[in-house]
């Protein structure tokens, strides 16, 4: 139940943090794993994110909104956050102004 709340509260702040509206054309949905013990919570996403951006801050924005809604929704404690970039998505018009 833990891993489905993270689930989608990544895909609301993939959306909101990295541009990425979900779509069935568009990026991978994140997944996401969680491991809970004496009322705290640990919690593994996975996800893609758009081409050009700021890594480190767009997934430090998302860790703590996916922990912040965790937490609201479950009444856990989340010690831990991690997330794995699948991969990077061009978004479109990306190479617009580049010479090849």
């Amino acid at each position: 139940m833990v891993a489905r709340i993270a689930t989608q509260a990544a895909r609301t702040a993939q959306s909101r943090r990295a541009a990425l509206p979900p779509s069935p054309s568009g990026p991978a949905a994140p997944s996401a794993s969680a491991a809970v013990r004496s009322g705290s919570a640990r919690l593994h996403l996975t996800m893609e994110l758009p081409y050009p951006t700021d890594i480190p801050h767009v997934c430090e924005r998302i860790q703590q909104d996916v922990a912040e809604r965790v937490a609201q929704l479950t009444g856990l404690r989340v010690g831990e956050v991690t997330l794995t970039v699948r991969r990077l998505v061009a978004i479109s018009g990306a190479n617009r102004g580049r010479v090849l």
